[in-house]
């Protein structure tokens, strides 16, 4: 029988807090859950790996036990024996009398909450190892089976990642999305934004009559946007100003997310300067009439297709211009 390191499989230390194990097991388990990878059997056997590792290691009593027999098993492994001579199915029955089994005429019995979880995705089947059902006296299957079915639960919540574009998220999307075969029609809010958490309530899977279905949890992650920058409600983006409006000032247009805007240029605008266009940013998530703003940064280019005239009338008024700043000084030192 094959040793099981659960320390080893959810990548935690001997030391780890409960806390840890958890936050660790949630981020295997979104990974892996077959929901997430229909029919792929690679990542059935690992959620089911993880899954035993983190219904050991979450329970105190069942990781203290856990917890004697791999040290006694690291200490015959180290003295040179080999892994197949250690008497697995012996161990808790030498240990008759201690607080994992008081009673040595019965076999510990051990219930975890989420069995009938794992019926309902691998059947009657047990998920659990041999190295697991030897070591806490669990027969495959034992415990389960159509009692355990037929028993009214609330139905699981579902986990689903989607990406929005930031005009998406600007305006609201809907997504149709395919969960154990039934499609659901999601709604997604205005003003979400990565790491925003949609609840759909009743979603989720089917409870067991007559209790409630689970939910349905929507993670947003938001993809770049090659015009605008996003901090929370506010956006940022570039003006490009050419070197007359920059001068004499004007009025160009600016891009936004609803529809293009005219900005007015007052004269001698200066490159690197920010115009605020208030209330034309990104919606508050929850409260869509509530808008941030938006902030568009000056950058000068050269103007395009200068004639031959208009390049030496700028010569002229550079010559000139610079005849006089050279005047200028020439009276301040004097």
């Amino acid at each position: 029988m094959e040793f099981k390191d659960y320390y080893e499989i959810l990548g935690v230390e001997p030391t780890a807090d409960k806390k840890v194990i958890q936050q660790t097991f949630r981020k295997l388990a979104r990974k892996h859950h077959p929901d997430v990878n229909p029919g792929n059997k690679e990542a059935e056997e690992k959620f089911k790996t993880f899954n035993e590792a983190y219904q050991v290691l979450s329970d105190v009593k069942q990781r203290k036990k856990y917890d004697e027999a791999r040290a006694q098993y690291l200490e015959w492994q180290k003295a040179g024996h080999r892994q197949q001579d250690f008497d697995w199915q012996n161990w808790p029955a030498s240990r008759a009398g201690s607080a994992a089994n008081p009673d040595p005429g019965k076999q510990t019995r051990t219930q975890y909450a989420s069995a009938e979880d794992m019926e309902d995705l691998f059947g009657s089947e047990s998920p659990y190892s041999e190295f697991f059902s030897s070591l806490f006296n669990q027969a495959p299957g034992s415990g389960r089976g159509q009692a355990a079915q037929a028993r009214p639960r609330p139905g699981r919540d579902v986990e689903y990642e989607v990406e929005l574009t930031l005009e998406e998220a600007f305006h609201g999307a809907e997504r149709l999305l395919e969960i154990d075969g039934h499609r659901i029609k999601a709604g997604i809010p205005a003003g979400v934004r990565t790491g925003s958490r949609v609840r759909l309530a009743g979603q989720g899977e089917p409870g067991v009559s007559p209790q409630a279905a689970g939910d349905l949890y929507l993670n947003v992650h938001i993809l770049p946007n090659p015009t605008f920058e996003r901090d929370g409600d506010t956006l940022h983006t570039e003006i490009l100003l050419d070197f007359f409006t920059a001068v004499t000032g004007g009025e160009i247009r600016v891009s936004s997310l609803e529809r293009p805007l005219i900005l007015k240029i007052p004269p001698l605008t200066n490159a690197g300067q920010s115009f605020r266009l208030r209330g034309k940013g990104m919606p508050h998530l929850g409260d869509p009439k509530t808008r941030g703003d938006l902030f568009a940064l000056v950058r000068l280019v050269l103007p395009e297709h200068l004639t031959a005239e208009e390049i030496e009338t700028i010569r002229g008024l550079t010559t000139s211009r610079s005849k006089r700043v050279q005047a200028q000084a020439e009276e301040i030192k004097i």
